[in-house]
């Protein structure tokens, strides 16, 4: 906890490396959803960044609390009050420019993400972009040896848990009219996947 608030480490260490991808790809202006806020402080770091765009926080409901508290004493004015967002079930009503998500493909469960990639076609505009970030496998096989174990380490935890492959998700996408556009390397053997969504 950080003065009463939930704080994660690996969040504060990539946030500086995601903002450089963000401020190459993001719109002008528009409204991005974040899925998975976790401790909020990705969001109350990029948002005054970009004060054109209205930033919606989520992430399940017993997050919620903490989630709000960070919001609520760092936020900027572009930051909405966080909402609950279960992949499998509960989706906003709205329509974004943007869907950003961090570390959050391999501590779902592969019907979870399956579900986030089918809910993200539903609320993402036409020609929006999706950003997920975090550890991924290439050709079946890990990228690096830290990835490795850090996939064991996760299947042990949780055998639903596991770094997801590259051409997975991108066969995934597909199929929800999403396509991969670019692939930007990051620090830590991570990686930012740019996709956007096809116009019909």
């Amino acid at each position: 906890m950080n003065g009463g608030l939930t704080f994660s480490a690996a969040s504060e260490r990539n946030k500086a490396p995601i903002l450089d991808v963000l401020r190459k790809v993001l719109p002008a202006e528009g409204k991005v959803l974040e899925i998975g806020s976790g401790s909020g402080q990705h969001i109350v770091f990029f948002a005054p960044l970009f004060p054109q765009l209205t930033w919606q926080p989520s992430d399940l409901a017993c997050n919620l609390d903490s989630l709000n508290s960070r919001i609520g004493k760092e936020g900027s004015p572009n930051i909405l009050q966080a909402l609950e967002l279960d992949v499998l079930c509960s989706w906003p009503d709205s329509k974004f420019d943007v869907v950003f998500s961090s570390n959050t493909a391999h501590i779902m469960s592969w019907q979870a993400v399956c579900a986030m990639f089918a809910g993200i076609a539903d609320v993402l505009l036409p020609e929006g972009l999706f950003c997920l970030y975090g550890p991924f496998n290439e050709g079946g096989l890990y990228t690096s040896g830290s990835n490795e174990q850090f996939d064991s380490d996760l299947r042990a935890r949780d055998s639903s848990m596991g770094l997801r492959d590259l051409a997975a998700l991108e066969l995934l996408a597909g199929r929800h009219q999403i396509t991969l556009m670019e692939k930007f390397h990051m620090p830590a053997n991570n990686q930012i996947l740019l996709f956007r969504k096809i116009q019909a």
